[in-house]
């Protein structure tokens, strides 16, 4: 199964901005499984792409993903049939800071004024540089899961 590693940080300024790219607006949806099902589906519109992604739930910073693209026609169905409500709207930034690609989500909506930085890692021990502009490590906050922040988890 593929795993994603992944850790989370707030960000206390907006010094990232200097070197970061042109955002990407993100809109994403979340299918309700049930209390005794595990795991996410998301659908994301990223821009002109959309996605369907399987996530196992999370232990430490690691999960299983599995994420196939598909046609966004099919993204705005799956959100009006399956997502009831909820969802997440931001923008994503890409920022290379010593080597590594963070990508910083600024939050819309409801949750605007949160920016979370995140760092994808190949073994979950991997070391990095820690920019000047990031604050506390959330990555095992379920508070700030985007399941969550979309209002399917409790």
């Amino acid at each position: 199964m593929p795993l994603e590693i992944e850790r989370k940080f707030l960000v206390l300024n907006s010094d990232w901005k200097k070197n970061a790219s042109d955002p990407v607006r993100l809109c994403q949806k979340y299918v309700p499984l049930g209390a005794e099902l595990k795991g996410v589906i998301r659908i994301r519109i990223a821009g002109e792409k959309a996605f369907l992604t399987l996530k196992t739930p999370q232990s430490g910073c690691v999960r299983g993903e599995y994420e196939y693209e598909i046609p966004l026609t099919d993204a705005d169905e799956l959100m009006k049939e399956f997502c009831p409500s909820g969802g997440v709207d931001k923008f994503r930034y890409l920022v290379e800071y010593e080597g590594k690609r963070w990508e910083i989500d600024e939050f819309l909506g409801n949750h605007a004024g949160l920016v979370i930085a995140e760092i994808e890692l190949t073994s979950a021990d991997e070391t990095f540089a820690f920019p000047p502009w990031l604050g506390k490590e959330v990555s095992g906050d379920f508070h700030y899961s985007n399941s969550y922040l979309a209002g399917l988890a409790k």
